[in-house]
């Protein structure tokens, strides 16, 4: 069996804990709804009326946004269909907008529900939408362990805000 090791995911999982392992009470997406007028430094890109998009500020690739509802549940079938309804609207919206600012092959959508099925914020599902391109998981990614992301994240963030 092969093992693709990518430390570089270990700041990520760091980042919801304290400063003694222990997982933090405060959840990462919760509090970045604290103040609106902070939305373009935590790069919220647009805020709706039961859902947010946000910009994974630990992406895998350029344009890596995160639909995120404001309800803090750990599972999907736990949400209301007014959210869920919105959740996907907007996730169509995010490959909408991406496809028009980016040109990509392809998207990736999906969400990673608890620990085991691999989600970095268990406790506050999301979903994902990623813009792909033939060839972007290049030797960088695959032998030398490292993801190349060409943007910066407020780059991203200016071209994508005001699109919703």
């Amino acid at each position: 069996m092969d093992i693709l090791w990518s430390p570089w995911r270990y700041d990520y999982i760091r980042s919801n804990e304290d400063s003694k392992g222990t997982p933090e009470v405060e959840c990462v997406f919760c509090g970045v709804l604290e103040d609106p007028a902070e939305d373009d430094e935590k790069f919220i890109v647009h805020r709706a009326g039961y859902n947010f998009v946000i910009l994974n500020i630990f992406p895998y690739i350029t344009g890596h946004l995160l639909v995120v509802p404001y309800s803090h549940l750990s599972n999907l079938s736990d949400a209301s269909k007014e959210v869920t309804d919105e959740l996907m609207d907007l996730t169509k919206k995010c490959q909408e907008v991406l496809g028009e600012v980016y040109r990509p092959d392809g998207f990736n959508l999906g969400m990673n529900i608890g620990k085991a099925a691999g989600a970095g914020v268990a406790r506050h599902f999301h979903m994902h939408v990623m813009p792909r391109w033939i060839g972007d998981a290049n030797f960088m990614t695959s032998i030398g362990e490292t993801r190349t992301i060409p943007e910066l994240l407020t780059t991203t963030f200016e071209k994508l805000k005001g699109r919703f």
